[in-house]
């Protein structure tokens, strides 16, 4: 488990000693005892070995005993979603300051 938010990563490496998670990106949205991380990444297909498409990754974290650990997480499963989620948001806000 991590000390700091800057060693927390998706990376995910199966007993095999192969990746199958592949963290392309990190954002650190908010800091602290609970901090929350927007990634993107690739998870590897089993039956094929190749990396898919790119996925993106919302957790929180919180820190207990002096380390990092995951909390929750919202997966957005393609750019196509991640786009349809921006573009909500961006409606919302639009509408909330006006």
């Amino acid at each position: 488990m991590a000390e700091t938010v800057d060693e927390i990563s998706i990376d995910w490496t199966n007993e095999d000693g192969e990746q199958q998670v592949r963290q392309i990106k990190k954002h650190v949205l908010t800091k602290g005892a609970w901090s929350t991380i927007m990634f993107a990444y690739e998870e590897r297909n089993r039956q094929t070995g190749e990396f898919g498409p790119v996925k993106f990754r919302v957790g929180r974290y919180q820190k207990k005993n002096g380390r990092y650990l995951p909390h929750s997480k919202f997966n957005i499963s393609s750019v196509k979603q991640a786009r349809e989620i921006v573009a909500k948001l961006q409606e919302w806000m639009d509408e909330v300051e006006e």
